[in-house]
Protein backbone atom coordinates (compact mmCIF):
# COMPACT_ATOMS: atom_id res chain seq x y z
CA UNK A 1 0.00 0.00 0.00
CA UNK A 2 1.69 3.35 -0.91
CA UNK A 3 2.27 5.85 1.93
CA UNK A 4 -0.66 8.25 0.84
CA UNK A 5 -3.14 5.41 0.88
CA UNK A 6 -1.54 4.45 4.64
CA UNK A 7 -1.89 7.92 5.52
CA UNK A 8 -6.03 8.26 4.53
CA UNK A 9 -6.39 4.96 5.92
CA UNK A 10 -5.19 5.63 9.30
CA UNK A 11 -7.34 9.31 8.93
CA UNK A 12 -10.41 7.15 8.08
CA UNK A 13 -10.15 4.93 11.22
CA UNK A 14 -9.00 7.75 13.79
CA UNK A 15 -11.64 9.53 16.35
CA UNK A 16 -13.02 12.48 15.76
CA UNK A 17 -12.46 13.85 19.30
CA UNK A 18 -11.15 17.38 19.70
CA UNK A 19 -7.84 17.20 21.86
CA UNK A 20 -8.81 18.36 25.56
CA UNK A 21 -5.11 17.96 27.25
CA UNK A 22 -3.60 21.27 25.83
CA UNK A 23 -1.60 22.13 28.79
CA UNK A 24 1.82 23.71 27.35
CA UNK A 25 4.36 22.52 24.52
CA UNK A 26 7.71 22.09 25.78
CA UNK A 27 10.24 23.85 22.62
CA UNK A 28 11.28 20.44 21.65
CA UNK A 29 8.19 19.32 20.84
CA UNK A 30 7.06 22.26 18.71
CA UNK A 31 9.34 21.22 15.17
CA UNK A 32 6.93 17.69 15.15
CA UNK A 33 4.10 19.64 15.10
CA UNK A 34 5.37 22.26 12.46
CA UNK A 35 6.41 19.41 10.30
CA UNK A 36 3.34 17.12 10.92
CA UNK A 37 1.01 20.20 10.12
CA UNK A 38 3.16 20.72 6.96
CA UNK A 39 2.69 16.71 6.25
CA UNK A 40 -1.09 17.38 6.10
CA UNK A 41 -1.39 20.53 4.29
CA UNK A 42 0.80 18.49 1.39
CA UNK A 43 -1.45 15.54 1.93
CA UNK A 44 -4.88 17.57 1.59
CA UNK A 45 -2.60 18.80 -1.55
CA UNK A 46 -2.27 15.91 -3.41
CA UNK A 47 -5.97 14.79 -2.69
CA UNK A 48 -7.18 18.05 -4.12
CA UNK A 49 -4.71 18.69 -6.59
CA UNK A 50 -3.94 15.36 -8.17
CA UNK A 51 -0.47 15.09 -6.80
CA UNK A 52 -0.69 11.76 -4.94
CA UNK A 53 3.01 10.94 -6.53
CA UNK A 54 4.81 14.17 -5.40
CA UNK A 55 3.14 13.26 -2.19
CA UNK A 56 4.09 9.95 -2.38
CA UNK A 57 8.36 10.85 -3.30
CA UNK A 58 7.77 13.52 -0.17
CA UNK A 59 7.34 10.63 2.59
CA UNK A 60 9.42 8.10 0.71
CA UNK A 61 12.62 11.05 1.05
CA UNK A 62 11.70 11.90 4.45
CA UNK A 63 10.61 8.90 6.58
CA UNK A 64 13.09 9.09 8.96
CA UNK A 65 12.61 12.72 9.49
CA UNK A 66 8.06 12.11 9.41
CA UNK A 67 8.52 9.30 11.86
CA UNK A 68 10.73 11.60 14.27
CA UNK A 69 7.65 13.88 14.22
CA UNK A 70 5.55 11.76 14.81
CA UNK A 71 7.41 10.40 17.82
CA UNK A 72 7.44 14.20 19.35
CA UNK A 73 3.62 14.34 18.80
CA UNK A 74 3.27 10.91 20.30
CA UNK A 75 5.41 12.28 23.40
CA UNK A 76 3.58 14.75 23.59
CA UNK A 77 0.24 13.52 24.44
CA UNK A 78 1.88 10.51 26.34
CA UNK A 79 3.20 13.65 28.81
CA UNK A 80 -0.48 15.79 28.42
CA UNK A 81 -2.66 12.96 28.00
CA UNK A 82 -1.59 9.96 29.76
CA UNK A 83 -3.56 7.02 29.57
CA UNK A 84 -5.52 8.87 26.51
CA UNK A 85 -2.98 9.80 23.93
CA UNK A 86 -3.63 6.97 21.67
CA UNK A 87 -6.83 8.58 21.43
CA UNK A 88 -5.98 12.19 21.50
CA UNK A 89 -3.53 11.88 18.99
CA UNK A 90 -5.38 10.06 16.28
CA UNK A 91 -7.51 13.26 16.64
CA UNK A 92 -4.97 15.53 16.52
CA UNK A 93 -4.66 13.77 13.04
CA UNK A 94 -7.93 13.96 12.03
CA UNK A 95 -8.74 17.55 12.46
CA UNK A 96 -5.76 18.93 11.43
CA UNK A 97 -6.76 16.95 8.10
CA UNK A 98 -9.93 18.39 8.47
CA UNK A 99 -9.02 22.15 8.96
CA UNK A 100 -6.59 21.58 6.27
CA UNK A 101 -9.77 20.57 3.91
CA UNK A 102 -11.46 23.16 4.65
CA UNK A 103 -9.36 25.87 3.77
CA UNK A 104 -9.08 23.87 0.72
CA UNK A 105 -12.10 24.26 0.12
CA UNK A 106 -13.01 27.80 1.09
CA UNK A 107 -10.56 28.75 -1.14
CA UNK A 108 -11.94 27.06 -4.07
CA UNK A 109 -10.31 26.43 -7.67
CA UNK A 110 -7.68 29.41 -6.23
CA UNK A 111 -6.05 26.55 -3.82
CA UNK A 112 -4.17 24.41 -6.49
CA UNK A 113 -2.40 27.29 -7.52
CA UNK A 114 -1.79 28.92 -4.09
CA UNK A 115 0.04 26.29 -3.03
CA UNK A 116 1.51 25.28 -6.23
CA UNK A 117 5.17 26.13 -4.73
CA UNK A 118 4.31 23.96 -1.63
CA UNK A 119 5.91 20.30 -3.01
CA UNK A 120 8.55 21.81 -5.20
CA UNK A 121 9.94 23.81 -1.45
CA UNK A 122 9.16 20.46 0.40
CA UNK A 123 10.62 17.91 -1.86
CA UNK A 124 13.64 20.55 -1.69
CA UNK A 125 14.25 20.41 2.17
CA UNK A 126 16.77 17.86 3.53
CA UNK A 127 16.54 18.44 6.92
CA UNK A 128 13.62 18.31 10.39
CA UNK A 129 14.88 21.63 10.51
CA UNK A 130 14.22 22.96 7.34
CA UNK A 131 10.92 21.34 7.11
CA UNK A 132 10.09 22.57 10.37
CA UNK A 133 11.31 26.45 9.05
CA UNK A 134 9.40 26.42 5.77
CA UNK A 135 6.23 25.25 7.29
CA UNK A 136 6.54 28.33 9.86
CA UNK A 137 7.52 30.15 6.88
CA UNK A 138 4.33 29.13 4.79
CA UNK A 139 2.11 29.69 8.20
CA UNK A 140 1.06 25.94 7.74
CA UNK A 141 -2.35 26.27 10.13
CA UNK A 142 -2.65 24.41 13.03
CA UNK A 143 -5.71 23.33 14.72
CA UNK A 144 -3.54 22.53 18.16
CA UNK A 145 -1.50 25.05 19.70
CA UNK A 146 -1.29 25.03 23.66
CA UNK A 147 0.97 27.48 24.91
CA UNK A 148 4.72 27.15 25.03
CA UNK A 149 5.48 25.57 29.03
CA UNK A 150 7.66 28.38 31.26
CA UNK A 151 11.26 28.15 31.32
CA UNK A 152 12.97 27.28 34.74
CA UNK A 153 13.83 30.29 36.19
CA UNK A 154 18.13 30.70 36.19
CA UNK A 155 19.39 29.41 39.57
CA UNK A 156 21.11 32.44 41.75
CA UNK A 157 24.50 31.67 42.04
CA UNK A 158 25.34 35.14 43.48
CA UNK A 159 26.11 34.44 47.31
CA UNK A 160 24.82 37.00 50.21
CA UNK A 161 27.30 39.93 50.88
CA UNK A 162 28.36 38.62 54.66
CA UNK A 163 31.29 35.76 54.68
CA UNK A 164 30.88 35.31 50.52
CA UNK A 165 34.24 37.61 50.09
CA UNK A 166 37.15 36.75 51.67
CA UNK A 167 39.41 39.54 53.56
CA UNK A 168 42.05 40.67 52.21
CA UNK A 169 45.25 39.22 53.07
CA UNK A 170 46.52 40.42 56.09
CA UNK A 171 43.06 42.53 57.10
CA UNK A 172 41.79 41.76 60.53
CA UNK A 173 37.88 41.56 60.91
CA UNK A 174 36.62 42.95 63.60
CA UNK A 175 35.82 39.93 67.08
CA UNK A 176 32.07 39.83 65.88
CA UNK A 177 33.33 38.75 62.35
CA UNK A 178 31.57 42.43 60.52
CA UNK A 179 33.91 43.87 57.87
CA UNK A 180 36.75 45.93 58.99
CA UNK A 181 36.70 49.24 60.64
CA UNK A 182 37.74 51.54 57.86
CA UNK A 183 39.86 55.33 58.24
CA UNK A 184 37.62 58.25 58.87
CA UNK A 185 37.65 62.04 58.68
CA UNK A 186 39.56 63.42 61.28
CA UNK A 187 41.76 60.72 62.14
CA UNK A 188 39.08 58.39 64.09
CA UNK A 189 37.35 55.34 62.43
CA UNK A 190 34.20 54.17 61.02
CA UNK A 191 32.62 51.06 62.58
CA UNK A 192 30.86 48.53 60.17
CA UNK A 193 27.43 49.74 60.67
CA UNK A 194 28.56 53.42 59.04
CA UNK A 195 29.13 55.28 62.50
CA UNK A 196 32.13 57.11 63.61
CA UNK A 197 33.73 55.60 67.03
CA UNK A 198 34.67 57.96 69.76
CA UNK A 199 38.51 58.93 69.64
CA UNK A 200 38.74 57.58 72.72
CA UNK A 201 38.02 53.99 71.47
CA UNK A 202 40.65 54.69 69.34
CA UNK A 203 43.99 52.72 70.44
CA UNK A 204 47.10 54.76 70.27
CA UNK A 205 50.30 53.56 69.33
CA UNK A 206 53.16 53.29 71.83
CA UNK A 207 56.63 54.50 70.46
Amino acid sequence: MSPFRTMMTGLLAASLATPAFAQCMQPSEKPGFDIRALQSQLMVLALTCSQTDEYNRFVTQNRGVLTGAYNDVQRHFRRVAGGAWQRQIDAYITNTANGHSQTGISQGSLFCSNQAQLFPQALAASSREQLAQLSQQRQISQVYEPPACPTAPARNTTRAASGSTPAAAGTARSATGSAPSTPAAGGGTTRSNGQPASAGNTATPRS
